[in-house]
């Protein structure tokens, strides 16, 4: 194979066996084994190609362990947990934010976001043409197109520019300088927005009967949309979409009673899901994200004596545990103490005392439970699915877009503060907002991204909240370094990031 096409995450790969919500999807063939030349005739062969797009969402490199890396213990949320010298050198410069080209978990996550947008580009061209209904194919675009949006999202928010691949690529032009530079970030944007203009306009509303559980919906293009808009200051836009979500146009959404249900499966593809990444269980025990639970999981330590339950990495920080206010229930929900006498989980679970554990905090979002919730017998594949936006984010957004065009945001403020049993705020300004934020989405994955996106509306605010935490911040951290892998396969054809 040219090397040149490895960049790319080899254009042509095969996909993963995978689950996309419903037991039917469990056993879907690889990508590279179906005849993507009959997708644009043959509804079901549309319909798995299009499944085996989503499928890359749990493959290693995109949610797994390195993501968790590149989010969370990045960001002042966690530490990098387990002992002093594990993964130190990659994990641990994260944690520090001393990282440079040569951290392997950058390349991960690159190779991994890379891999879903080229098989994105793959299912467009094969659907494209042919005898499908136009409202199927049409739809199947659209949630391709969402998906292909989402890939660039977290792509520009980790590596600001990076190359724009809107195609397949012939073996010339993935050689081309055309291919391998960055595009800029406002460039990577537009094309973001563009695919998710045309999902908003072609999918169908959560609950109809032409979108399968867990498939991207129009209140699910229309959330994200709201994200990038929210990131790119325009302020009206953001607050539309939200509110026409908020206001039930585009499908049932809602807060859940119990905030801590929203990451166990009962919770799964309910009332305050927006869009998650489905796992399940299958005959190859492989349909979940690899080692996203396990990694955070809490570790034998000092006495020992257990069957531990993971790698212990991304501990909740101090830095958050002093963001709560007393008695609100999400730092339950939030955070597994480990206590003096032994600590229960919801599940009856009992983790040994300090004494047998190596950390004293960890990720309850992140525990998946081997007794009450689906469970092959690998603990590396939990089947947790991954909440990548629900509407407690979606009350956010719209709490911050209506603060900004002059309209009232504590309605939204006061309904998760509700939840969390708080008193009722009586006056809110973007500090209250970004608080909200912060304890509401605690360990969800965007807490790095929300500091550099706040720093820009107040610069300071960044390195103030990273100083706290103990750490170093300075302006080459608004990105992460682009891979050296990347750069030395492109022949020195995409540069490195600025201060890297």
């Amino acid at each position: 194979m040219n090397k040149n096409i490895l960049l790319w995450c080899c254009l042509t790969g095969a996909l993963l066996t995978g689950v996309i919500a419903c037991k039917n999807y469990l056993e879907v063939k690889p990508q590279g084994q179906i005849d993507q030349s009959a997708a644009a005739n043959d509804p079901a062969t549309a319909q798995n190609l299009v499944i085996g797009v989503y499928n890359t969402m749990w493959e290693g490199g995109m949610h797994g362990f390195s993501y968790v890396g590149m989010t969370n213990i990045a960001s002042d949320d966690a530490d990098k947990g387990s002992n002093a010298d594990d993964g130190k050198a990659n994990y641990g410069a994260l944690d520090n934010l001393t990282m440079d080209g040569t951290v392997g978990n950058l390349n991960d996550v690159w190779s991994g976001f890379y891999l879903g947008i080229s098989r994105a580009n793959q299912a467009l061209a094969a659907l494209q043409g042919g005898s499908l209904d136009e409202t199927l194919k049409n739809q199947l675009m659209g949630e391709v197109r969402f998906l292909r949006a989402y890939f660039y999202f977290d792509l520009v928010r980790f590596f600001g520019g990076v190359p724009k691949i809107d195609k397949v690529l012939t073996p010339v032009e993935a050689s081309s300088a055309t291919y391998q530079t960055k595009a800029g970030s406002d460039t990577i944007y537009q094309f973001i927005i563009s695919d998710l203009e045309f999902a908003l306009a072609n999918l169908a509303m959560k609950g109809d009967a032409a979108t399968a559980v867990g498939r991207a919906t129009k209140g699910a293009a229309a959330g994200l949309l709201a994200k990038v808009m929210l990131y790119r200051q325009n302020w009206q836009r953001a607050y539309s979409l939200s509110d026409s979500i908020i206001n039930q146009s585009l499908g049932s959404y809602g807060l859940l009673d119990n905030y801590e249900d929203i990451w166990r499966t009962t919770g799964a593809n309910g009332i305050e899901s927006i869009f998650e990444v489905q796992t399940g269980v299958n005959s190859a025990c492989n349909a979940a994200i690899a080692s996203y639970s396990e990694c955070q999981g809490p570790r034998a330590g000092g006495k020992f004596g257990w069957a531990d339950l993971g790698f212990g990495f991304g501990t909740p920080s101090q830095s958050l545990l002093d963001e709560y206010e007393a008695n609100d229930k999400r730092t339950a929900a939030t955070i597994i103490f480990i206590t003096s006498t032994g600590t229960f989980l919801w599940d009856g679970f009992r983790l040994p005392s300090q004494d047998s554990v190596q950390n004293n905090r960890y990720n309850y979002k992140a525990y998946h439970s081997k007794s009450k919730e689906p469970f092959c017998g690998d603990r590396s594949r939990l089947p947790k699915n991954l909440r990548i936006l629900r509407f407690g984010e979606i009350r956010l957004i719209h709490a911050e877009a209506a603060l900004a065009t002059g309209r009232d945001a504590l309605d939204d403020l006061n309904a998760l503060r509700s939840r969390a049993g708080l008193a009722p705020l009586t006056s809110a300004d973007r500090h209250a907002i970004w608080h909200e934020r912060r304890v509401e989405l605690a360990m969800e994955h965007d807490r790095y991204f929300d500091l550099i996106r706040e720093n820009e509306l107040e610069p300071g605010l960044a390195a103030a909240a990273f100083t706290k935490h103990g750490k170093t911040f300075s302006d080459r951290n608004k990105v992460f370094p682009i891979p050296k892998p990347q750069i030395d396969l492109s022949q020195g054809k995409l540069l490195q990031n600025t201060g890297y």
